[in-house]
């Protein structure tokens, strides 16, 4: 038998694994078209290459990087907050529906960072999905400190 909130846990996972593909879709073109020569790079790193690719004109494929990057940010807590409740039998009902808000919200705003980069409404998504994560955070420390 399994947990509900290992579904939105998966589906976070994949959806990370879609926007690493996305990253190097975009990334590799935009290299090839600003005429950097990936194959004999030495020692650059993300923020080299970014810098690189802004000069060139090229300041969206590093969008993509960038929310790669954010998906192993918070959402790390909200991986080990659903095992946890999953492990100790409540990630069912309300916690698992906070657990698919947070990832449709991470998801939208993995779409607006990519493909219009609004800071605000970047923010607002983040705010949210922060305020579920929360909520998540609180329900595992009251099961097992108030249990």
């Amino acid at each position: 038998m399994t947990s509900a909130i290992l579904e939105p846990v998966v589906a976070l996972a994949i959806w990370t694994m879609v926007v690493w593909i996305w990253m190097y879709a975009t990334r590799i073109p935009a290299m090839n078209r600003a005429g950097i020569d990936g194959v004999n790079m030495v020692g650059s790193t993300g923020g080299g290459l970014r810098s690189d690719l802004t000069a060139k004109g090229e300041i969206k494929a590093s969008w993509v990087a960038d929310n790669y990057n954010h998906l192993h940010e918070a959402p790390t807590v909200f991986y080990a907050i659903s095992i946890v409740l999953a492990i100790i039998g409540q990630g069912d009902g309300l916690n698992a529906t906070i657990a698919w808000a947070y990832v449709g919200l991470r998801v939208a705003h993995s779409l607006v960072q990519i493909l219009v980069n609004r800071v605000v409404v970047r923010f607002l998504l983040f705010v949210l999905s922060t305020i579920a994560l929360m909520m998540l955070v609180t329900h595992a420390a009251m099961a097992i400190f108030m249990h």
